[in-house]
C-alpha cells in the first residue's frame, strides 16, 4: 500500500486531479477517511469544482438541513456515487456506523444497504464519482446511545461551500457490497418507520432491533482488507 499512500500526496497536495489508485478502490477510500482524516461525497456528475449546500430529506434533524453532507468513510459514499436515483423513483435506506464500548472502544464499521425491491429488480446503477473533501468547516453527527455502546454515524455536515480535492471515478463493480443491497416493500416499511420512528433499518418482523448488527448487517471486516497493514 505503500505505493499509494505516497501517490496520494503527490496527487492531493498538487490540486484537484483524478485518482488511480492501483489497490481495490473501496481500499484506497478507507485508507483516505481512516487514516488521512479526510471526508468523501458520492455522485453521478463528474464536473463538480464546488459543493453548494443543498437541502437534504431526512428523519434526523442532523440530516435534514440545508448543507453539503460527506462521510468519513471509504466505503458508504460509493453506494451514492453508483446509485441512479435520476432515472430510477426509489426509497433507499443505509447506514454506516461504529459502535463505541464504555470503555472508548470503536468497532469495525458495520453497514446496511436497502432500496425500494421494484427498482432493485431493475439493477438502477451507474458510473460515479466519489469526491474527496477537506474536513475544515465540517461537523460531526453527534453520536446516540444505543444499549451499552454509543453509536456513531460517520455523517458530517458543512453549511458552506466546499472545493473537492481529488475525485475517484467508481463503477458498480467496484462497490463491495452490491450484491448484499437488500430489497424493500415500501408501503411496509412506512408503516415500520410510523410505528417505530427508532427501529431503524425496520427489517425485523417487529421492526425492533435484536441487536447492533440486526437483519444482514454487513461488516467492513468481512471483506479483505489490506490497507494500513503493510
Amino acid at each position: 500500500m505503500q505505493l499509494d499512500e505516497d501517490y496520494a500526496e503527490q496527487v492531493l497536495n498538487s490540486g484537484p486531479g483524478w485518482l488511480e489508485p492501483t489497490v481495490a478502490k473501496w481500499q484506497f477510500l478507507c485508507y483516505l477517511a481512516d487514516k488521512k482524516g479526510y471526508l468523501l461525497h458520492g455522485s453521478g456528475s463528474p464536473n463538480i469544482e464546488m459543493f453548494e449546500p443543498r437541502q437534504s430529506n431526512d428523519i434526523a434533524e442532523f440530516g435534514n438541513r440545508k448543507a453539503v453532507y460527506a462521510a468519513r468513510d471509504g466505503i458508504w459514499p460509493m453506494f451514492f456515487a453508483i446509485l441512479d436515483r435520476t432515472k430510477y423513483k426509489m426509497t433507499i435506506v443505509n447506514a454506516a456506523i461504529r459502535l463505541e464500548s464504555s470503555r472508548g472502544e470503536l468497532s469495525d464499521p458495520y453497514y446496511f444497504f436497502s432500496m425500494t425491491d421494484k427498482a432493485l429488480q431493475q439493477k438502477p446503477f451507474r458510473e460515479g464519482v466519489v469526491y474527496v473533501l477537506p474536513r475544515a468547516g465540517f461537523e460531526e453527527q453527534t453520536p446516540y446511545k444505543f444499549g451499552d455502546y454509543l453509536v456513531h454515524q460517520n455523517q458530517w455536515a458543512n453549511l458552506n461551500s466546499v472545493k473537492p480535492v481529488a475525485k475517484l471515478h467508481v463503477s458498480p463493480h467496484d462497490f463491495p457490497f452490491l450484491k448484499q443491497i437488500r430489497g424493500q416493500d415500501d408501503e411496509v416499511l412506512a408503516k415500520r418507520v410510523e410505528k417505530n420512528p427508532n427501529g431503524f433499518p425496520w427489517c425485523g418482523t417487529d421492526s425492533t432491533p435484536r441487536q447492533m448488527g440486526w437483519c444482514s448487517t454487513q461488516r467492513r471486516s468481512d471483506l479483505e482488507c489490506t490497507y494500513g497493514r503493510g
